[in-house]
């Protein structure tokens, strides 16, 4: 599998695994409406998940809190 494939998939799993989490923890915690807990749970996946990228055929990532990326 190439490594922009892997990268792609990674960034894929990671995105909708938080999603899922956030958006049972948000429709547990708060009364909000299911549109506007979907959109808040969309966002803090997209900010909070793991970036997956690929220099030179080597699988990086980079973490929100981290200032540069690292290796895999």
């Amino acid at each position: 599998m190439h490594a922009k494939t892997k990268a792609f998939l990674l960034n894929l799993l990671c995105f909708a695994a938080l999603f899922v989490l956030y958006r049972f923890v948000l429709l547990l915690l708060m009364g909000f409406p299911y549109l506007l807990v979907m959109l808040m749970a969309a966002i803090l996946a997209s900010l909070s998940a793991p970036k997956f990228l690929v220099k030179k055929e080597v699988l990086w990532v980079k973490l929100p809190w981290r200032k540069s990326p690292y290796k895999c």
